[in-house]
């Protein structure tokens, strides 16, 4: 059976299965993906979503507890954004087994706008970043309800990998002096870093707390590849077990975590200062930025997986709901998890049931045991967020990016340094920028062609790539692979005229093959119309072929296609070709003709 060949029965899986939840999900349902899942749970399902529960527990603590601490908020925020997140996206969220909660992606942008303002107090800090989470899930809610999911696709994998890697990048270095056992003062990667070298030249290391740090390390990377070894759980649990029984925090000034505020916290909307506003807005709008993006290619990824569909949408309203309950209740913004949720497909999760355990655990854990760890030292907690900070750094694909295109490459090396140096949300800023021009000088400086005809292939063709192709006496095929909007299209004019400045022969016809044309505006409109002008009055005729019909529907709106005359307007090269020949008794023989 050939490759090409159909299969007997076609398979559709995302589009099956999104007509079957268009189908059963209607009015007020379709906002809660949750309770529709639970309409058709399976009860052989349980067990499964109960035991990935109590083991995702394991990893949600310490993970929740070390980002919280590195965003330069209060350890116990870190669980109260873990448990109001998973259960809030538990009946909003569309995806199966997606874990949200605090991210090392998003600890540079809350830190950002949390230490300068908050001045070192841990309430007015915990207020900034809870109004971010709310700012960063209304404005999800709000675009997911608009039908925006797919914003987070304009910006490009080079970007992306740019902004991730300086992301990662300012989230280790400013962990270094915690892992060290110290603490610098200094705002910015450059002083940091400058910083800590002063700190550790000045003898300032402990170095105990080192050691408990590197080990944390080494222990997370030597099991990272394990599915059943839980890493993080078991480094954790071997540093606090070795500070509480040798008693270095007292022994060694070791720092500590201390004891958590026992019980769960009051529904409180958290105030902000009006000075406050502006940082609080743009430090929202990064989180939303950055956290769609994790979790919308996350959440796509493991959909595809299970031969299901996600829809963005109602993926950006679930993020939503989960960062509004999050800041609402004491936490601060969440994303989706690359590295929790494995543990959760892992251990056996069928449904979102799996996080609403994990969550209900946590909630438990402060009820009955909110001692528990009080021993872990910084250091390890430190290393917990350096580690997952380094799984965000993307280099092997970016190797394969610097050999096929170099531009993209530097690109993605200056968005990143742009995060690091400039500022987590002014490097996201910059690179929307960036992504912007991008997309603008691909239609801005498009390729062209003249196009000749070229013996033995069927088509016309470039004629700087065909050196050996024919060009028609007196006719000028001209080829613009991209819309003709204000920005081209005076280049658009200037090359045309070009091509017929170089033409070995006088020019009576110039033909635009516009199959690339995908859109006119009114600036290229009135170009196009100036153009003609120039070229009759050189006694040349502006002709157009394979234009697309909604770009000759525009031609029509604006008056152009009336007064060019549709007999300028040819449906194929050759037909436009054969018509001058006709016009203008040109003697050609083709290579086809010739063959027969």
């Amino acid at each position: 059976m050939s490759d090409l060949t159909p299969p007997s029965t076609p398979v559709e899986p995302a589009r099956a299965v999104r007509a079957g939840r268009a189908g059963q999900a209607t009015g007020w349902m379709r906002w809660m993906p949750g309770l529709l899942s639970l309409r058709h749970y399976e009860i052989a399902w349980l067990r499964h979503d109960l035991v990935a529960g109590l083991v995702l527990t394991a990893v949600l603590v310490p993970v929740g507890i070390a980002y919280a601490v590195a965003s330069g908020l209060p350890a116990i925020s870190g669980l109260y954004a873990t448990i109001f997140g998973l259960l809030a996206y538990a009946l909003f969220g569309p995806s199966r087994v997606l874990v949200l909660g605090p991210d090392s992606s998003l600890v540079a942008l809350i830190l950002g706008v949390v230490l300068p303002l908050a001045a070192g107090d841990p309430q007015r800090a915990l207020a900034l970043a809870g109004m971010m989470a709310v700012v960063s899930g209304t404005l999800c809610v709000v675009a997911g309800s608009a039908r925006l999911g797919f914003v987070t696709e304009l910006l490009s994998k080079p970007i992306r990998y740019g902004y991730m890697n300086g992301i990662a990048l300012t989230v280790v270095v400013s962990q270094l002096p915690a892992l060290f056992g110290f603490a610098v003062n200094g705002d910015g990667l450059l002083n940091k870093i400058l910083a800590s070298i002063e700190a550790v030249l000045a003898g300032k290391t402990n170095w105990t707390a080192l050691v408990l740090g590197s080990g944390t390390l080494a222990v997370i990377w030597w099991l990272k590849r394990s599915k059943r070894l839980p890493g993080v759980l078991i480094a954790v649990v071997g540093a606090t077990v070795t500070v509480a029984v040798l008693d270095l925090a007292a022994r060694a000034g070791v720092s500590v975590l201390g004891s958590l505020p026992q019980g769960l916290p009051a529904l409180a909307f958290p105030s902000i200062t009006s000075g406050d506003i502006v940082p609080v807005l743009l430090g929202g709008l990064a989180v939303a930025l950055v956290s769609f993006a994790d979790t919308s290619v996350l959440s796509r990824a493991y959909a595809a997986r299970a031969g299901s569909f996600v829809d963005p949408n109602q993926e950006m309203v679930g993020l939503g709901m989960a960062n509004l309950a999050a800041g609402i209740f004491q936490g601060f913004p969440i994303s989706a998890s690359a590295s929790r949720t494995p543990v959760a497909e892992t251990a056996g999760a069928k449904t979102q049931l799996a996080g609403i355990v994990g969550a209900l655990a946590v909630a438990g854990l402060l009820m009955v045991a909110p001692d528990l760890l009080k021993n872990l030292p910084t250091a390890t907690l430190a290393a917990v967020v350096i580690a997952s900070a380094m799984a965000l750094i993307e280099i092997k694909d970016l190797r394969r990016i610097y050999r096929i295109q170099r531009w993209e490459f530097w690109l993605s090396i200056g968005c990143m340094v742009g995060v690091a140096v400039l500022g987590a949300i002014e490097g996201i800023g910059l690179a929307i920028v960036i992504a912007i021009i991008e997309f603008l000088w691909d239609g801005w400086r498009p390729h062209f062609a003249v196009l000749g005809r070229v013996d033995g292939v069927k088509g016309y063709h470039d004629i700087t790539r065909y050196p050996d192709a024919r060009i028609i006496p007196g006719l000028v095929l001209f080829r613009w692979d991209a819309p003709l909007f204000f920005a081209n299209a005076e280049l658009f004019r200037d090359h045309v005229l070009d091509a017929v400045a170089a033409s070995p022969t006088p020019v009576r016809w110039l033909v635009v093959s516009a199959e690339p044309v995908t859109s006119v505006d009114v600036t290229a409109a009135d170009t196009l119309e100036e153009l003609d002008d120039a070229l009759h009055a050189a006694g040349i005729n502006l002709c157009f072929a394979e234009m697309k019909d909604p770009v000759k529907d525009k031609l029509k709106r604006f008056g152009l296609f009336s007064s060019l005359g549709e007999q300028r307007f040819f449906a194929t090269l050759g037909q436009a070709v054969g018509c001058y020949l006709r016009a203008n008794q040109v003697p050609w023989a083709d290579w086809e003709d010739r063959s027969r």
